[in-house]
């Protein structure tokens, strides 16, 4: 009997971090890029009351027989990430965009030498995070910046009017022939990622190509405070590529399904609720016991 209690308890610390993670999906129904959760229970340790045996054909032999195992409830075996993109979300302002494909925009501090670049196959050891949130707009110094004040990482154009696909650098408006920087009064980004704007002369210049992250496990990622994600050590291969599913003037919607979440809310609760009349039944049981001699 107190076995039964042991598992209930169990069962009770489950499902109350199973609502946990449902309520944070609920809660961030409507952030921008956010990844809805899941909860994934597993059997917890069990107890061979009787161990299995095979027959034995011989003269006189007995058959086989069964293992008898007892379980001890439940444990949250892992929460896993739902990274299916998510719905478009009007803004009607040409900096903002979103992926509508798999990937992240690469964002984070300025680096010693923004001139020079980083490798883009090996960017994740030098202090950069990942996004899908493109809320973009250009600093004081022509640096094109995220709302977390994260500089946003790219390929330059060659001379020729190839991309440099090897080194990333933070995006920044190019200076003129006299070295003082475009005024631009116009932004637009395509759908491969290439941002271009317009003087107020009319004169269109390339600032540069959005970079995006391919991750081999975005579960393996870690997710800090905000919408940034850091490269765990489960993560595999992470290298920067070239794109053409960009999408402008829109940012990318929660993916939760609130009808989803509201049904599984009710199912946890309900085996809560479950759990703690098994522990309440038990109790009730070890009353009698206790009584059984008055």
């Amino acid at each position: 009997m107190v076995k039964s209690m042991y598992a209930a308890i169990a069962g009770l610390r489950s499902h109350q971090s199973k609502m946990d993670v449902i309520s944070n999906n609920i809660a961030n129904v409507n952030t921008w890029g956010y990844k809805s959760r899941s909860a994934n229970f597993q059997d917890a340790m069990y107890q061979n009351l009787t161990s299995s045996t095979g027959g034995n054909t011989a003269a006189g032999g007995a058959g086989g027989k069964n293992s008898s195992q007892l379980g001890y409830g439940v444990n949250v075996g892992s929460v896993t990430t739902n990274f299916t993109t998510g719905s478009r979300g009007y803004t009607g302002d040409p900096l903002n965009c979103m992926l509508n494909g798999t990937g992240f925009f690469i964002v984070g501090p300025m680096i010693a030498n923004p001139t020079a670049g980083i490798p883009s196959n090996n960017f994740a050891t030098q202090g950069m995070s990942l996004s899908r949130v493109g809320i973009f707009s250009v600093d004081n110094n022509g640096y094109l910046v995220d709302d977390g004040q994260n500089y946003v990482y790219g390929f330059a154009q060659n001379t020729d009017g190839t991309w440099d696909t090897t080194t990333l650098k933070p995006l920044q408006i190019p200076s003129d022939d006299t070295g003082k920087q475009y005024e631009i009064q116009t932004y637009k980004i395509g759908t491969d990622g290439t941002i271009t704007g317009v003087t107020y002369d009319k004169k269109q210049v390339t600032i540069g190509k959005i970079a995006v992250a391919a991750v081999e496990n975005p579960n393996g990622l870690e997710q800090s405070e905000g919408y940034l994600y850091m490269a765990g050590e489960n993560a595999g291969q992470i290298t920067a590529i070239q794109a053409d599913y960009f999408v402008s003037n829109y940012l990318e919607m929660s993916n939760v399904e609130l009808a989803s979440d509201m049904a599984s809310m009710i199912t946890t609760q309900r085996g809560y609720q479950a759990n703690s009349k098994i522990i309440t039944v038990t109790d009730e049981m070890l009353e009698q016991l206790v009584n059984m001699k008055r």
